[in-house]
């Protein structure tokens, strides 16, 4: 039986025996059953899977960090992770989520409207699934590409061309039959089957009767494609071109699904599946996506680079900030929870040495650090901090709902 529980950015999860409460929460924790635990503690076992998840507690608890999106066991637990964006609303949170995905560069989901998506009965997973449905329907309506393939089959009849080595070694004593080869116009590409795989293996992850209603019905319409026999690296095999223009997103979400490409890596066979994001990268993008539309006469480059830390014995160490707006302002994006009640608001001293160094690096005049507004964090703080004269360091707010700063404009 399929389980689904959701968790937002640093709640915890535990283990259970009792099955009438799995997936059960209670307040900031999580309860799953204990195979379904076990599986995730031999994921992040893995070095390079620390950043998912956080083993506390002595081994006995799990605690989700800032990678949001979807794993699931293979005891067939789903676990979807929210960033801390509305609260605990989670209908809000997913809603605004989705729309600064769209501003995730280099993915499928700019073209993603999020407005007819019932996100309130849907976790993460299945939408990700519908978006892929409606991407396949756009494509299906502008036209599945066939081509001429080659076919080599041993056949009753001649048709083509007869191959003579393969016919002496396979019809020596079979002179009924002909070995040929032929040219056939026909939909069975490598991009349809790659599509045809991607169906076939939502298929069996979806629960949405609506979503699966939609895959039958593409799964009908792509019948007589074969299935990818090898996906990871069937997908170095695609064809580039004006011809395939249409087929680029639909693929780009077929290597998200058949390759676990979900920007992120990660090491182990512990997990059935797992599609997460970093919500450092996505809230980067996405701030500097409205702020360049917000201020479109004001000249905003992104992840700039013209100095190092060290120059000498030779330039190492590049550094590079989230945004250098205008000719004198520097501003980096963090996805951390800033506290106006703590000293210091809590900022970490990493992010202030990082600042220090652009702003003399640069020789920038005005340093902006750009968190999300939160519950203690609901407007912009103004010259807080001073490195030294004529070095200020700001804190600006971003809310992300409404996509825009909070208490701070950008003389224009």
């Amino acid at each position: 039986m399929k389980t689904h529980i959701t968790i937002m950015e640093h709640d915890r999860i535990f283990p259970t025996d009792k099955d009438s409460i799995i997936g059960t929460s209670d307040g900031r924790k999580h309860y799953i059953d204990n195979k379904s635990f076990e599986a995730l503690k031999a994921f992040v076992s893995y070095e390079e899977n620390y950043k998912y998840l956080d083993v506390i507690q002595g081994g006995k608890a799990l605690q989700a960090k800032q990678y949001v999106g979807v794993i699931e066991t293979k005891t067939g637990t789903t676990i979807e992770v929210l960033p801390k964006i509305a609260g605990d609303n989670k209908e809000s949170t997913r809603k605004t989520f989705l729309k600064m995905l769209r501003r995730l560069k280099h993915s499928p989901f700019k073209h993603l409207n999020s407005a007819h998506l019932k996100t309130d009965k849907m976790h993460l997973l299945e939408i990700f699934i519908s978006m892929f449905n409606e991407e396949l329907s756009i494509l299906i309506k502008k036209g599945i590409v066939s081509d001429y393939i080659t076919i080599e089959e041993n056949s009753s009849f001649i048709k083509g061309k007869l191959k003579i080595k393969e016919q002496l070694q396979h019809n020596i004593t079979h002179q009924e039959r002909f070995f040929i080869a032929y040219d056939s116009y026909e939909s069975n590409r490598i991009e349809n089957r790659l599509i045809k795989s991607t169906l076939e293996y939502l298929m069996k992850n979806s629960t949405a009767s609506q979503n699966k209603k939609r895959l039958r019905e593409f799964l009908f319409v792509f019948e007589e494609v074969k299935s990818a026999k090898d996906p990871k690296n069937d997908f170095s095999k695609v064809t580039k071109g004006r011809q395939l223009k249409h087929y680029e997103s639909i693929l780009q979400w077929c290597e998200l699904f058949l390759n676990n490409k979900s920007f992120v890596s990660f090491k182990g066979n512990d997990i059935a599946f797992a599609l997460l994001f970093d919500m450092n990268r996505i809230f980067e993008d996405y701030v500097a996506y409205e702020l360049k539309k917000q201020y479109p006469h004001l000249s905003i480059k992104t992840q700039h680079t013209s100095q190092h830390l060290l120059t000498l014995p030779k330039k190492q160490f590049s550094l590079r900030p989230d945004l250098m707006i205008a000719d004198d302002t520097i501003g980096d994006t963090k996805w951390k929870l800033v506290d106006s009640s703590k000293r210091n608001y809590g900022l970490s001293q990493s992010d202030l040495y990082q600042m220090f160094a652009y702003g003399k690096k640069y020789e920038r005049e005005e340093l902006y650090l750009i968190y999300p507004k939160s519950e203690n964090f609901t407007t912009s703080q103004l010259n807080p901090f001073e490195y030294e004269e004529g070095m200020p360091l700001q804190l600006l707010c971003f809310d992300c709902e409404n996509g825009q700063l909070v208490d701070f404009e950008w003389a224009v």
